[in-house]
């Protein structure tokens, strides 16, 4: 690129800086569409697809299983590529995944494209946060890293709204009583979602053509002339040249160090912030927000609201997480960083012990009906239950309550385990088969549980485990835990949720960002992705209170480590938070 003239006007210097911000926030919004598009799709894909709730966990969780892969090797291609490479190559991605999702027949293409789609989420939240932070001075590195976060819950927002516009016709659909009409509008329903989102992604392609490079990256690569153009496309040239004589200083600092060649994470001066980043990201996603988001509205259903309404919840849900991030991103560079954490963090713990104790009011009331279902199993060892009025009287029989319950079946076949979706009266028959519990092949059955023998499980009879009956809680038990899910997703929003892609990219020193950042979010994405695969499964054996008041007790752990450990960065240049850790 060859260098920009020194008189660079200061309205081009403001276009371009509202250009990237445009650009990176974009990235943002497809991380966002990432995680949220689900919400809205999952109902209809559940009813439609046939897949077990197992498979449906894994397809909630591809997601961010395929972040994890993505993750683990996007400093290092980011570092050869460069920054604004690697930012097409996860548009790209992102966009080939939305074909392959909605054209999907069966489990496998369904899994391959929710994988892509994470693939490109792990690139995309390696490589956006990092390019801010090198690209963005001090004084905007707070609010502008924010960007991405505000656009981030704009995607989720987005993807709300297109659920819940499909809610209605599929609700229309169901008042005609027409049982094939209302199938065919789920499955094009969860299909057209996924259709809805390839726009963005494809406009991140495009302006990620006319963004420049990032000037540390080129600066590290010896590319000096180049990374001053760089600069100077969003600086003045006094500002730019007092960063590039920053750079050449911290340059030559490292070189007189012991270790300099390598940047080893085992120096003092980088284990320290790597360990900080590690546990802040690890208990980022502790905090349950991802499966919060991907499961809520079957969390709202659970609670008590009705299809509609709980896609209107979700709505309201996702429309809090967006405006309160829009409070931190003003809030990041007055406050402090540390502050809005501490605030956050409190606030999220208090949410979820509220909505646990909602839905243990419930649960404590469940009945266990294996007694009655047990016996229904056939010679094949499968099961087929029909929750209507004469199987309501065979289990009341029994001395089950079932007025106004759903029913959930926990079984298994030797090793391996299921639970069923919950059955309310005059549902689908409840319907459990061995092929819904046993894997396949070896491989998949390492996963599901690796200490478990496969053949065991191809012959062992079918086990009913539990058989639940839960009273379905009334609407306004429903709207009481919408309510906490809204405190806990704004807590989250104007503390953790904007301020962990600055800790992310801010603690990390100049020569191991890059790596430290893939490596600290692998972390991330492995929490996120073993919640995902276990939340349906653990709420049907033990309900959602435990998942909400797990995910509490790792939110306290959170609050320890930014009270007593996480020093304040705002304001500080990356350059003087390095030389913190140095003197830590």
């Amino acid at each position: 690129m060859p260098s920009a003239p020194e008189s660079t006007p200061a309205p081009s210097l403001a276009r371009y800086n509202r250009f990237l911000l445009f650009v990176a926030g974009l990235g943002g919004l497809l991380y966002g569409i990432d995680v949220g598009i689900i919400g809205g799709a999952l109902p209809y894909l559940q009813a439609t697809s046939r897949l077990t709730p197992a498979e449906l966990s894994i397809v909630v969780a591809a997601v961010l299983l395929g972040s994890v892969f993505s993750t683990l090797f996007a400093g290092l291609i980011a570092d050869w590529l460069g920054r604004k490479p690697l930012m097409l190559l996860s548009g790209i991605a992102f966009t080939l995944s939305v074909p392959v999702i909605a054209l999907s027949q069966g489990y496998t293409a369904l899994l391959l494209g929710r994988l892509l789609q994470g693939i490109s989420g792990g690139l995309v939240g390696v490589v956006v946060p990092l390019y801010l932070a090198e690209c963005l001075s001090a004084k905007e590195r707070g609010r502008g890293t924010a960007v991405f976060q505000w656009l981030l819950t704009f995607g989720i927002f987005a993807a709300s709204l297109i659920g819940v516009y499909y809610s209605y016709h599929v609700d229309a659909i169901a008042k005609s009583g027409n049982a094939d009409a209302l199938f065919a509008a789920k499955n094009s329903a969860w299909r057209q979602i996924f259709w809805m989102s390839m726009p963005p992604g494809l406009i991140f392609v495009l302006g990620s053509f006319f963004v420049s490079e990032s000037p540390r990256w080129l600066f590290r690569r010896g590319k000096r002339s180049q990374a001053e153009a760089a600069l100077l496309r969003s600086r003045t040239p006094q500002q730019a040249a007092l960063e590039l004589n920053e750079m050449a200083q911290i340059a030559a600092d490292t070189a007189h160090k012991p270790g300099h060649a390598t940047g080893s994470l085992l120096q003092r001066r980088y284990i320290l912030p790597f360990l900080l980043a590690c546990v802040i990201l690890a208990c980022n996603t502790a905090t349950g927000i991802n499966s919060v988001i991907g499961f809520n509205t079957n969390i709202l259903l659970e609670g008590g609201l009705s299809d509609v309404l709980a896609h209107w919840g979700y709505v309201v849900f996702t429309g809090f997480n967006f405006l309160m991030t829009l409070i931190g991103m003003q809030l990041v560079d007055r406050k402090g960083r540390k502050f809005l954490f501490t605030v956050g963090t409190t606030g999220i713990i208090i949410s979820m012990i509220a909505a646990g104790i909602l839905f243990h009011r419930t649960e404590s009331r469940r009945f266990d009906v294996r007694a009655a279902i047990q016996p229904l199993v056939n010679q094949d060892q499968q099961l087929s239950f029909r929750f209507d009025q004469d199987g309501a009287a065979r289990l009341a029989a029994a001395g089950a309550p079932t007025q106004n319950a759903s029913l959930t079946v926990i079984y298994s076949y030797g090793p391996f385990s299921g639970t069923t979706t919950p059955a309310r009266l005059n549902d689908p028959p409840v319907e459990i088969h061995r092929s819904e519990a046993v894997p396949t092949s070896k491989v998949e059955a390492f996963f599901h549980n690796p200490f478990a023998d496969l053949d065991t499980g191809r012959t062992a009879p079918l086990t009913i485990d539990h058989a639940y009956l839960t009273p379905v809680p009334s609407s306004a038990n429903g709207w009481l835990v919408a309510l906490f899910l809204y405190a806990f997703v704004a807590f989250y929003a104007m503390g953790p949720g904007v301020c962990v892609w600055l800790a992310l990219s801010e603690l990390m020193p100049t020569r191991i960002r890059s790596n430290g950042m893939s490596i600290a979010l692998v972390l991330n994405q492995f929490v996120s992705t073993t919640l995902a695969a276990i939340f349906l499964p653990m709420v049907g054996k033990h309900g959602y209170s435990s998942m909400f008041f797990l995910f509490a007790s790792f939110t306290v752990v959170y609050l320890i480590t930014v009270v007593f450990f996480l020093p304040e960065t705002k304001g500080k240049t990356l350059e003087e938070i390095e030389k913190f850790f140095e003197r830590a």
